[in-house]
């Protein structure tokens, strides 16, 4: 097993034992969509943001957040990034910036995730040919999901697997009938994926 695949097993037994204390509930219905995932992205360390100040392009910097949570903007120094959202992050470069500058505009943008990564990701385990963690696609389904995966393995379970999503803050289990859609072109539980979805496929009982 090479280390990609190790990883996402491991994520994966984690996530599963986490979904155990929660809820043994499987959901025959359509999962949430929408913002459930992310309601407000944190910034964390190694991440990458844009500082814009509107017409001080010298004051405006691209800068990877240090691991003591900080980066630097030019004249007002260390700003503490880490555990802020980005608006937060700007309020504080603009409640400090105001000292040299009348009324600055700052906006900050995060450029690349590093920190939260998972967050950004679709993952499927189990009896599939080999397990993936992808880069979430606007529009990305279950079945594309899977077929990053390589597809099943001749020992899965198709009409067990199982959807697990964040919702409310709790991750919940939804049914997914593969062998409906693979093999009758029934597409009610093709669902559209969000990033932080995991799909399992197990085997089935011999």
């Amino acid at each position: 097993m090479d280390l990609m695949k190790y990883i996402v097993v491991c994520f994966v037994v984690l996530f599963a034992a986490g979904c155990a204390t929660q809820s043994g509930e499987v959901i025959n219905a359509p999962p949430p969509g929408g913002s459930e995932v992310v309601d407000k992205y944190l910034v964390g360390v190694d991440d990458t943001l844009a500082v814009s100040v509107w017409r001080n392009p010298e004051l405006s910097v691209n800068t990877v957040v240090r691991p003591d949570g900080r980066i630097t903007v030019p004249v007002i120094g260390d700003v503490v990034a880490v555990g802020k959202t980005p608006e937060e992050v700007a309020a504080e470069i603009r409640g400090r910036l105001s000292k040299y500058i009348r009324s600055p505009q700052v906006v900050v943008s995060v450029t690349q995730l590093v920190s939260n990564a998972y967050l950004t990701r679709v993952r499927v385990t189990g009896a599939v040919v080999s397990p993936v963690s992808s880069p979430h696609r606007p529009g990305m389904t279950v079945l594309d999901a899977v077929l990053e995966a390589g597809g099943m393995t001749e020992f899965a379970s198709p009409d067990d697997a199982r959807l697990y999503r964040k919702v409310d803050g709790k991750v919940k289990a939804y049914a997914v009938h593969l062998k409906q859609i693979l093999q009758k072109g029934d597409l009610s539980t093709n669902y559209e994926l969000l990033p932080g979805d995991i799909i399992s496929i197990p085997e089935r009982s011999f």
